[in-house]
């Protein structure tokens, strides 16, 4: 197996240092036995391993003082990473746990890191026949890639083109010990019920399935790509008057396949999770029936697009706000804000709006629109709706944007406008 390892990480691109992820058992045990065997036949970077605690099960802690105890036989660094992997509503546990560890794999990644897991031929399989069941397209039924970007640097899977006996057989030989997790054997899990029940099926039928199936993903991979590459030809074609959009007349003017590939890729972009099927065709449909004005809004877990002004925006859910928040603020220290995702700061008002916030007349609040606020610029009142209008200001967006208040007076509508004040007002 030493061999195949040795090949399959020079395949990989170089790396400042291997992280493992090892849980216990026998797949993460076997690479990180393996690694460490290598040690500079290939010019190893440093080693390190990482265990990520997820408080779950019972024998949770006995799982994390194995990983040591391997760890420490082999003189290899281990960091054990305790996460909350409780899932939240509508996540399956098995998602929640996958997403906490992933996260936390990939903060443990300082740049030019790699992190290595221990995926092998026969998870490339079940993995495949997965995404098939679930009606996924070839992005899905490309299963596992080799690498990938990955937290600051990128995930590798050197096992991949090995089967489940050789790393069997290599264990046995070393005399390795690794741990078992029970809920592997519950029938309950769609994976499980694959692993344990249907594969050994199929594969006394046809003894080359897993090499087949892995095959398969591959196609499905190079048919990915080029539609990953046909999307972003499109996309230059779709890009809307501000940045980060899509224009909607522009995604008319595509066929059907060719307006789901551009989406899917748009979202990928962005780091947002794609719809399912049918949240994208009633996207869709919205983007074919609606008028500019007419508050496209479509919204799945994760992620949400709007549009406005035949531009299509898309972005994480917004939080809910209350619009009679009022917030109290000296001028001097930074105030947070976090449900607006915004500090403010008297430096930042200073660059921004030419005014000294502790200059300006008390008491100094800060609110949120709504409804019927003016602004007065250059000696005309003006409804703050009509200026929000005129800039091109998303009404998802007006809402976020802090009032400040000085006295009675509106003063400043952050980052846009300084409202006409009295002479000397906020400025030394």
């Amino acid at each position: 197996m030493l061999g195949a390892l040795a090949q399959a990480v020079e395949r990989l691109p170089p790396a400042r240092r291997w992280l493992v992820g090892l849980s216990g058992g026998l797949d993460s045990v076997v690479l990180l036995h393996g690694l460490a065997q290598l040690g500079g036949r290939v010019g190893s970077p440093g080693l390190r391993a990482v265990h990520v605690h997820h408080g779950l099960h019972a024998r949770a802690d006995a799982w994390a003082q194995h990983c040591q105890v391997l760890c420490d036989a082999l003189e290899v660094p281990l960091d054990v990473v305790r996460v909350d992997a409780r899932p939240h509503r509508g996540q399956s546990p098995e998602a929640a746990a996958r997403h906490a560890r992933y996260q936390a794999l990939a903060d443990q990644m300082a740049p030019g890191d790699a992190l290595l897991t221990a995926h092998h031929r026969r998870d490339q399989a079940e993995t495949l026949l997965l995404q098939l069941l679930r009606g996924a397209g070839p992005a899905g039924l490309s299963a596992m890639p080799r690498w990938q970007p990955h937290g600051s640097g990128w995930h590798g899977r050197p096992l991949l083109d090995m089967d489940r006996p050789m790393l069997e057989a290599h264990a046995r030989e070393n005399g390795l010990v690794w741990v078992e997790d029970d809920s592997n054997g519950d029938l309950g899990l769609d994976r499980n019920l694959l692993r344990h029940e249907v594969m050994p099926r199929l594969r006394q039928r046809w003894p080359s399935l897993d090499t087949t199936l892995a095959r398969a993903a591959g196609l499905q991979a190079e048919a990915q790509e080029l539609l990953a590459e046909r999307a972003r030809e499109d996309l230059q074609t779709l890009r809307g008057e501000a940045a980060g959009t899509l224009s909607i007349p522009a995604i008319r003017a595509l066929r059907r396949p060719r307006q789901r590939n551009a989406l899917r890729e748009w979202w990928r972009e962005k780091g947002l999770p794609a719809p399912n099927q049918n949240r994208l065709e009633a996207l869709l449909q919205q983007i074919r029936d609606v008028g500019p004005d007419s508050g496209l809004l479509v919204t799945w877990p994760g992620a949400e697009v709007r549009g406005y002004r035949d531009s299509l925006h898309a972005m994480a859910p917004l939080p809910l706000l209350d619009p009679a928040s009022v917030w109290s603020w000296d001028g001097i220290r930074d105030l947070a804000l976090p449900e607006l995702g915004i500090t403010l700061s008297a430096q930042e008002m200073l660059r921004l709006h030419g005014l000294e916030p502790a200059l300006l007349e008390p008491p100094l609040t800060v609110r949120l629109r709504r409804g019927g606020e003016t602004c007065r610029l250059r000696g005309q009142t003006r409804i703050l709706k009509k200026l929000f209008q005129e800039a091109g200001i998303p009404p998802w967006e007006r809402d976020r944007i802090p009032l400040i208040h000085a006295g009675d007076r509106l003063a400043v509508v952050w980052g846009l406008w300084c409202c006409d004040l009295p002479a000397g007002a906020g400025r030394r």
